[in-house]
């Protein structure tokens, strides 16, 4: 085998539309990108979607130790979500449903803000948006409206931890295909879409009429499911429920609405 640079070819190069899985799968796709869209569906983007959509500002954060967090979340002048079974905001879109307009919340999580976090300093040049099934069309709408490339990136899950190896989830698969069939709708031909970008897409859509089965089934549904959370996996298995795409606008996710409506370029 020729002793090559990998990166050549995990770039995705010549593709408006890429499809990677985790940091290292942003670390080639995104380069050059004018939007990348995050995707965490259980539950980090899914749970992004819901303050945004009620009016909150949401600071993604790595899964860190407590002190450094909340320190993090005193120099921005935020709350410093904690855990369900506490009581505290989290990462349960359905609690967020509740939140008031205009809290500034710090949401840490292993998987997908770590990823938004890291993508600050990783792509400085490029939009970044929180996507999942309960925002695609919002979000292929204003990352659409980019300069291509749209890079489409699924945290995945962690094994043992979030150090341990990345495992591609399937919840995240159906969002970031989502998001891609979403942007194909609107106008973008599929055939500038790369080969894994039209496999996610044709995950969902085999999927969409069912995905509460398919999130609910999966491992990590299975999970929340038996932690007594399967209304966080209902909550982020509705397709389009918010108008907003929730954009990074330096440390801060806050809402975008897509204007005018119509077709990407």
């Amino acid at each position: 085998m020729p002793d090559e640079d990998d990166s050549v070819w995990r770039g995705q190069a010549g593709w408006a539309v890429r499809f990677e899985w985790g940091v290292d799968g942003l670390a080639h796709v995104a380069q050059g990108a004018g939007a990348v869209v995050v995707v965490d569906v259980l539950r980090f983007t899914s749970a992004v979607s819901v303050a945004i959509g009620r009016g909150a500002i949401v600071l993604p954060y790595v899964w860190a130790a407590g002190d450094a967090a909340r320190a993090y979340a005193a120099r921005h002048d935020a709350e410093l979500a904690g855990r369900r079974e506490d009581g505290h905001w989290s990462l349960s879109p359905t609690d967020l449903a509740r939140v008031p307009a205009g809290t500034r919340l710090v949401l840490p999580s292993p998987n997908g803000s770590a990823l938004a976090f890291g993508a600050q300093n990783d792509v400085p040049d490029a939009q970044v948006l929180a996507g999942c099934l309960r925002n695609a069309a919002a979000v292929a709408a204003v990352a659409g409206a980019q300069p291509e490339p749209v890079a489409v990136v699924a945290a995945g899950e962690r094994w043992r931890g979030s150090l341990g190896p990345l495992r591609p989830a399937v919840e995240d698969l159906l969002g970031a295909g989502a998001v891609i069939r979403a942007l194909v709708d609107a106008g973008r031909p599929e055939s500038t879409v790369s080969p894994e970008g039209r496999a996610a897409a044709a995950a969902f859509d085999a999927a969409r009429d069912d995905l509460y089965e398919w999130l609910s089934t999966s491992d990590s549904g299975r999970q929340l499911v038996e932690w007594g959370w399967s209304d966080d996996v209902e909550a982020a298995a509705v397709l389009d429920a918010e108008t907003v795409a929730p954009v990074l606008d330096g440390p801060e996710f806050r809402g975008v609405t897509p204007s005018p409506p119509g077709r990407v370029r």
